[in-house]
């Protein structure tokens, strides 16, 4: 028989291998360029994916424009050729507020003609003599002061929008990079987010986490009526939230990859499995602790392990193989979603057999010490061959 819970010092150095790295990469973020790369959902700006004619453009050439024009850039060739850049949020201004038109003559008001004008009546002279700008009419040689054209003010980028822009400060780069590097071929998406959607973002994607993780804390709490069960669930799916994580700023680091919008929902589901593999192991703790009263704890928690090991291993395995075909044929809107996914199942997984569990053992077992109850541990190997 598999001894799980004799070999837990084993496992307890390979999670410390798998966290420190990722962890150690999580907070250089703040500080230099390495760390976790996020997308504009959480810093807010522009990202523009454009190819030119002249298959020769660079991305250093790109910014070099944006630079002669105030505007820091940063830019990458993707891998279906594009050029994919990201600026300060553009085309997001709002737009200047419409001449107001003048209104009718107020109740009292003298009309040009020297007559008084009747209470909530307009003379008719005052009405002949009306400024165009005043009409009401939606006759387009109406002044431009009071049009409320889109054109008066400079274009909001649409999300995948395709067509190149034409006016505001978006079109103005577009003219600029067509004059340097040469005619545009095509747009593949233009997409701006403000700053203060983004920080709501940020702080909606913590909350979720936060409420998610502390709620099933506190469920598995009361329905084990025991807070140990509870509290090395929570220790397990931080561990498999650092590694996650943790995984996806080495690869932004190395590799570029990002966090995006869909990376919170990796997490949440990654979370509601891990806790689902979990709580199958507690239960059946729970069971054999009534079932074989009086026997070593660590021994029923190794059994009880050893018995669901293969439900864990089967279930893992069939969502495993799922998610490797998305992310083998799903394409590349979802690669880095999926990415999440399976090293999110595959932690979890280990997680859940191998932290968990032995972790409820080591608190069980200081639990025994501290209120001098007898040790509920098995008995050395030397001693128990001897006897």
């Amino acid at each position: 028989m598999f001894d799980v819970i004799g070999k837990r010092r084993i496992f307890y150095a390979l999670s410390l291998a798998l966290t420190i790295p990722g962890l150690v990469f999580i907070l250089l973020t703040p500080f230099t360029d390495a760390g976790l790369q996020f997308t504009i959902d959480y810093t807010g700006g522009t990202r523009w994916e454009l190819k030119f004619e002249d298959p020769e453009v660079t991305p250093d050439q790109v910014v070099s424009v944006f630079r002669d024009n105030d505007l820091a850039a940063t830019a990458v060739l993707t891998s279906t050729g594009y050029i994919e850049i990201k600026t300060e949020p553009i085309g997001l201004q709002e737009a200047p507020a419409p001449t107001p038109a003048p209104s009718a003559a107020p109740s009292g008001s003298v009309a040009p003609s020297g007559s008084v004008a009747p209470s909530g009546s307009v003379a008719p002279s005052a009405a002949a003599s009306a400024s165009p700008a005043a009409s009401a009419s939606p006759d387009p040689s109406a002044s431009p002061g009071a049009s409320a054209s889109p054109s008066a003010s400079p274009s909001a980028a649409p999300v995948g929008n395709t067509e190149l822009p034409t006016d505001g400060t978006l079109g103005e780069m577009v003219t600029a990079l067509e004059a340097e590097l040469g005619p545009i071929e095509s747009q593949a998406s233009l997409t701006t987010i403000g700053p203060v959607v983004s920080s709501d973002l940020i702080s909606q994607a913590l909350i979720l986490i936060l409420v998610g993780s502390f709620g099933i804390v506190a469920w598995i709490t009361y329905r084990f009526r025991d807070v140990m069960f509870g509290v090395t669930a929570l220790a397990s799916l931080l561990h498999d939230v650092v590694v996650v994580v943790g995984a996806f700023a080495i690869l932004g680091t190395f590799l570029d990859v990002e966090v995006d919008a869909l990376f919170v929902t990796a997490m949440l589901t990654v979370i509601g499995f891990s806790v689902h593999d979990t709580i199958v192991v507690f239960d059946r703790i729970r069971e054999n602790k009534a079932r074989h009263l009086g026997e070593p704890f660590d021994e029923i928690v190794n059994h009880s392990i050893l018995q669901t090991f293969g439900r864990s291993i089967t279930t893992s395995l069939t969502v495993l193989i799922t998610l490797l075909s998305l992310f083998l044929f799903g394409g590349a809107a979802i690669s880095d979603f999926v990415l999440a996914l399976l090293i999110g199942i595959i932690i979890g997984t280990y997680s859940s057999i191998f932290v968990a569990s032995p972790l409820l053992v080591d608190w069980h077992a200081w639990d025994d010490r501290r209120h001098g109850r007898l040790q509920t541990t098995r008995a050395p190997r030397a001693r128990r061959a001897a006897s």
